[in-house]
């Protein structure tokens, strides 16, 4: 592991740090923000999963997470949102290969070999930060925005007692539903549908829920609510009876102006849930 930069942070530390990745297959890099207690012992971990075309930077820089996560005595994990480098495949369009890895393991060529963000984010990294940095593994929570929202959402449904909370901004809740998700999750996975169940927030909701709190933001003004369905994820948590609250914030559109804006509330949340 490399350390590319440290810098003081609201009493902490904001690090960005590059790694040889097994499971892409390529080096892969990401931002970790360290309260000032992690000096003292492990610290509960907030993970955040960015959405298409983003890497570890846009939401490490703009979602204003360090203040709230510091007075709550949280670290922040910012990974990227896919496999890099010149050996990794691409598409043409921005919502496939690189800056898109939608958090799963691709079965299909050319994306096999290196589009495994579910193993990336679910195994391989948690364990890199439990060897090399004050982190507590016992006590993590997740969020994240658009594609982010939906892989914050599946992670925390299909990997049941990892995490105590999960919420999402603006979270892609229904891909196999939407063209954003059956292209992707077509590409990856294949053309036979059920696969993509466990990769679907909506339908994961109706079969299992989630053994905890939820909380879900979007807005009214997103211009891509019909991409989002943000409805079909309330229908489905509604009849399950699923804890939770998922709001609709007036005049709010997809952009991280309404990310930071809710910041406060989501790191609020997940610390009641980690700090139990």
């Amino acid at each position: 592991m490399q350390t590319q930069s440290e810098n003081a942070c609201f009493g902490g530390t904001q690090g960005v740090y590059t790694h040889a990745s097994s499971a892409c297959a390529c080096d892969m890099t990401f931002g970790l923000f360290l309260p000032e207690e992690a000096r003292d012992g492990p610290v509960p971990v907030l993970w955040y999963l960015s959405g298409l075309t983003c890497t570890h930077e846009n939401a490490m820089t703009k979602a204003g997470a360090q203040t709230w996560a510091a007075e709550q005595g949280i670290a922040l994990v910012f990974p990227d949102t896919s496999p890099r480098g010149d050996a990794v495949a691409d598409d043409e369009a921005y919502d496939l290969g690189k800056g898109a890895g939608f958090y799963v393991n691709a079965t299909q060529d050319p994306w096999t070999p290196h589009f495994r963000m579910w193993d990336y984010v679910a195994e391989e990294l948690p364990a890199l930060l439990g060897e090399n940095f004050a982190i507590d593994l016992d006590r993590q929570a997740i969020t994240g925005h658009s594609m982010g929202g939906h892989g914050a959402l599946t992670l925390a449904m299909g990997l049941p007692g990892r995490f105590r909370s999960v919420s999402a901004f603006a979270p892609i809740a229904h891909p196999s539903a939407s063209d954003w998700g059956r292209k992707q999750l077509g590409a990856y996975l294949g053309e036979d549908e059920a696969t993509w169940a466990a990769h679907d927030a909506t339908l994961l909701m109706r079969e299992a829920g989630f053994d905890g709190p939820v909380l879900t933001d979007t807005g009214t003004k997103d211009q891509f609510l019909d991409l989002l369905k943000p409805e079909a994820l309330f229908e489905a948590a509604a009849a399950r009876r699923q804890q939770g609250t998922m709001r609709m914030q007036p005049g709010y559109d997809h952009s991280y102006f309404f990310v930071s804006t809710f910041m406060e509330d989501h790191v609020a949340f997940h610390a009641e849930a980690l700090y139990d």
